[in-house]
Formats: C-alpha cells, sequence, structure tokens
C-alpha cells in the first residue's frame, strides 16, 4: 500500500505530521479528518535507496527556471499540456529533467492533474512549486503562476549566484595560500634546514621554529589528513541532525560579517517565497508551512512553524514573528501594516525587493572586506617563513668582515 507524508492541525490548533499508509490522497485526508486533523498538505512520500552519499534530483536552479518559463510560455500560447511537456522534455538538457517531465506528461495522460503529476517527482519539484501548480489549475490562470514561478526561480538563482561569487575570489585565494605553504613546508623548508644543518652553529628562533614545524608536518602527514578528513566527516555528520542543523544555521546568524548577510538573505527569501505564493492565491496556512520548509535556514523554519501554530489561534502573523529573533522591526512593522490595509502579498514584494538590494549591498561589503584581508594574511604567512629561511643568511653576511 501506498505511503503519504501529510502535514496538518490538530483540533487544539497545533501543527501535526508524519506518514499513514492510504490508497489515495482522498483517503488520507478523509482518516485525518476521522482523527479531527485538518489538512494541509498530502504527497507521496518518495521512494529513497539507502545508498550513502547518493543524492538524487540532479536538477540545477537555472535549468528549472528555464524550463518554466518556457513552459509558460508555450501554455499561454495555447499549447495543450502533454504537447508542452513532450516537447520540453526531448530539448532539455537535464536528463533527470528530461525523463521526469516525460513522466508527468504519462501521468496527465492517465488522468492526473499537472500538479498531482508533478508531485511524484519531490527531488525537482519541490512543495512551493506544486502549490503554485495547484492553485494555477483551480484559478484558472496556470500561465501566469508559471510567469511567477519562473520569475521567482530567477531571483533565488540570481542571489544564490551573487552569494556565490562573493565567496569565490577569498576560497580561491586560501586553497592557494594552503597549496604554497605545504609545498614550502614540504619541500623548500628541508632543502634549507639540511644546508644549515652542513654549515652548522646556532640557528636564529624564528628558523628553528619554522623548521620544527616543517618536521612535524612532513613526518605526521598522513595523521593530519586524516584528523581533516575525520572533522569534515564529523561535521557533515553532524550537521545532517536536526540539533545540528539549527545550532549551526544559528551560528551562523551571529557572525560578525557572515551573519548580516545570512539574516538579509533569509528575510529576502521569506518575504520573495510568502509573497509569490499569496499572489498566486495559495491560502495564508499553505503559504506559510511550505515557505517555511524552503527557507533555507532551521532557527527561520522553526521561528516560522511556531508563527504557523499561533495564527491557527487566531493571531495576526506580525505578532509572533517577533518572536523568531530573525526578522528587524522594520519588517514586522510592515507585515502588520499589510495585514491591515489588506495588501500582505504587495507589502511583502516591497520587502523583499529592499532586502535584495540590501543583499547586493552586503556581498559588496563582504567582498571589499574579505578580499585584502585574504592577501595580507597570506603575504604575511608566506613573508614570515621566508624571513625566517633567510634570517641565518642575513647573519652570516653580518659576520663577514
Amino acid at each position: 500500500m501506498p505511503k503519504f507524508l501529510y502535514v496538518g492541525v490538530s483540533s487544539g490548533g497545533k501543527q501535526v505530521k508524519g506518514e499513514i499508509d492510504a490508497q489515495s490522497r482522498n483517503e488520507v485526508i478523509s482518516l485525518l479528518r476521522k482523527k479531527k486533523i485538518r489538512t494541509i498538505s498530502v504527497k507521496n512520500k518518495p521512494m529513497q535507496l539507502n545508498i550513502p552519499f547518493l543524492k538524487g534530483g540532479g536538477v540545477s536552479l537555472e535549468n528549472l527556471s528555464r524550463f518554466t518559463r518556457q513552459f509558460a510560455a508555450m501554455t499561454s500560447a495555447g499549447l495543450p499540456l502533454v504537447q508542452c511537456l513532450d516537447i520540453l522534455s526531448a530539448q532539455t538538457e537535464s536528463k533527470p529533467l528530461a525523463k521526469a517531465l516525460a513522466q508527468v506528461s504519462s501521468d496527465i495522460q492517465g488522468g492526473s492533474s499537472l500538479a498531482e503529476a508533478l508531485r511524484k517527482h519531490p527531488q525537482i519539484f519541490v512543495d512551493l512549486y506544486c502549490n503554485m501548480v495547484a492553485a494555477g489549475e483551480a484559478s484558472g490562470n496556470l500561465d501566469v503562476i508559471l510567469v511567477r514561478l519562473a520569475e521567482y526561480q530567477e531571483k533565488s538563482y540570481a542571489l544564490r549566484r551573487k552569494i556565490k561569487g562573493a565567496m569565490t575570489y577569498p576560497a580561491v585565494l586560501l586553497c592557494i595560500t594552503m597549496g604554497v605553504i605545504v609545498v614550502m613546508l614540504t619541500f623548500v623548508i628541508p632543502t634549507f634546514a639540511q644546508m644549515f644543518s652542513d654549515m652548522g652553529g646556532t640557528l636564529p628562533l624564528p628558523t628553528r621554529i619554522v623548521m620544527g614545524i616543517s618536521d612535524f608536518f612532513r613526518n605526521n602527514i598522513v595523521y593530519i589528513a586524516l584528523c581533516v578528513i575525520a572533522v569534515i566527516i564529523g561535521y557533515t555528520s553532524y550537521y545532517r541532525t536536526e540539533n545540528g542543523h539549527y545550532n549551526v544555521d544559528k551560528l551562523k546568524l551571529r557572525l560578525p560579517v557572515l551573519g548580516n548577510l545570512e539574516r538579509k538573505s533569509a528575510v529576502s527569501r521569506f518575504s520573495q517565497t510568502l509573497s509569490t505564493l499569496l499572489s498566486s492565491g495559495v491560502t495564508i496556512i499553505e503559504a506559510l508551512t511550505v515557505t517555511a520548509k524552503t527557507a533555507g535556514n532551521k532557527v527561520l523554519e522553526k521561528g516560522l512553524m511556531r508563527v504557523l501554530e499561533k495564527i491557527t489561534g487566531g493571531l495576526t502573523i506580525a505578532e509572533p514573528l517577533k518572536d523568531t529573533g530573525v526578522f528587524p522591526p522594520m519588517v514586522i512593522h510592515m507585515v502588520a501594516v499589510g495585514e491591515k490595509t489588506g495588501d500582505l502579498s504587495g507589502m511583502l514584494v516591497k520587502i523583499s525587493q529592499f532586502y535584495e538590494e540590501e543583499v547586493d549591498a552586503a556581498v559588496d561589503a563582504l567582498t571589499s572586506i574579505i578580499e585584502p584581508i585574504m592577501i595580507v594574511v597570506m603575504g604575511v604567512i608566506i613573508a614570515g617563513l621566508l624571513f625566517a629561511m633567510y634570517l641565518p643568511m642575513f647573519d652570516m653576511v653580518g659576520n663577514i668582515k
């Protein structure tokens, strides 16, 4: 019997989620109704292979946004869904996406709706995507919804590129610095050490320290490499746990410079996602649930889940947003104004636009700070190693009469 994952709200107003065996989505809703649980979302539980480090999907956000944009253009031109999907499946460069689209086309021909067919591929089409498509099908504005989806994905992709671009140059500099240090400790400094040993005499303290570090590194290089690998594996395993993910994300928000960028990025994603869902006709409960899952930060996700529980009890969104500790007072005030005027979606768009500019400024500031720091650090380390090795030579020249 198929398994389904569900999210709902209990009679006490608390969010509940889990999995249930049933023949169809309708049966799941009926079973939950008997338990006095109001359904928010129901989806098929994806099959999982227990192979370590195996990742499904393999579809980049760039490919998915390009597909959505083309799909929107074709549906607005009046082409049937099946024909659109068949054409896009044949021309896409992503094999996982092509395979998924072919299956979606087959399911639609078998009587499924587009949203139901997309939900069978959760590694490619996330809840946000499927919920918006479902809202578009229900309202008869699928082409409009697909355009909004494409715009949302393009903005998300642009945001990721900005952040990755800001970190690329410092990461390259760090790798080069580490490579130079390893080469010097492994090959260059031992050559100098042998030469100084043949000459005899007492070496200056900086030279002895660098030679000791070089000897330790060469004699224990295997153990050092194993320790580095163990730290990486330990961090990855810890980050995969619920508490680990939450604690790391909490630390990200508290970092001096990167924390500011992480906070602004989270607010921008939240505003953009929620406004896109609400303007597409998705209910506030479903929109907040999906927004929480796509928040990209566990602190914000848990905070939004608490917000969801409180608004089912009759509170507004703005009041419990304060308790998340992520949103600045300006955002909370603007959300409150949007709720009072009945234009929450429009107000969220303004917040998103403002914080997109803030993220751009934060990325520029981060780049301007990190780049010179990395260059100075790299120069000091390499210059220090060279100075320690040439110091005995300076002493010898000074002793020549």
